[in-house]
């Protein structure tokens, strides 16, 4: 009685990742123009139907496809073994954000890059890529813990890291870099950056042409 119980749900579950690995294949192919509830439904051997039922809505399927990408992400950083050096493990998942852009560019350009029809969806995968920069902000507490981030916070790290992260994939996405040379340009930059984190940041002089520019007289009415 309680396998019969199981089933369905086991069944809808299935049916879902083989629906989200469809639609992400008609974005990498075609954009998400090309993402269509027939289609992903067809390419998944399954119904318009299971796609209602599981995501509600075309869009409902776009979020879910944004929220993959965070879940994967933040599964791949949190399987990371730790070492004793949280600079070189802070690198390696710097690269597992390499890998997840090159193997699903689709899912890096909705989730990460948010080319999304329309600005009402970021929201409701919020949750998802918070959950994924939390597992990432660990990382960076351990900086924080060996006096490795100087006077910056983990917060601010944590975004300049990811910017970066996301800056890089963004660039060989767009076969700029030399070829064969990515990976050797990601651990570089990353390497650069963190170990910028352990210097203090310049602190902001005021600009000489606010600071020598003398009082406008008012005049007199």
């Amino acid at each position: 009685m309680l396998s019969r119980v199981g089933r369905p749900k086991e069944h809808n579950q299935r049916t879902a990742v083989a629906l989200l690995a469809a639609g992400e294949r008609a974005v990498a192919e075609g954009g998400l123009e090309a993402l269509s509830v027939r289609g992903v439904a067809a390419e998944a051997a399954t119904t318009t139907r299971a796609v209602y039922s599981l995501f509600g809505s075309r869009d409902g399927l776009i979020v879910a496809l944004g929220a993959h990408a965070y879940d994967l992400l933040r599964t791949a950083i949190e399987q990371l073994p730790a070492s004793a050096d949280p600079q070189a493990d802070l690198v390696e998942a710097g690269l597992v954000f390499r890998r997840f852009a090159l193997e699903h560019p689709s899912l890096f350009s909705i989730g990460i890059q948010r080319t999304l029809p329309s600005s009402e969806l970021w929201p409701q995968f919020r949750a998802a890529a918070s959950a994924a920069l939390a597992v990432l902000s660990r990382r960076l507490v351990r900086l924080h813990e060996s006096d490795l981030l100087a006077q910056r916070t983990v917060r601010d790290a944590t975004f300049q890291f990811h910017s970066l992260c996301e800056g890089l994939a963004a660039v060989e996405l767009r076969e700029t870099f030399p070829p064969g040379d990515g990976e050797r340009i990601w651990r570089e930059a990353l390497t650069a950056l963190i170990a910028g984190f352990a210097t203090a940041p310049l602190q902001q002089t005021p600009s000489p042409t606010t600071t020598n520019r003398r009082p406008t007289k008012r005049r007199s009415s």
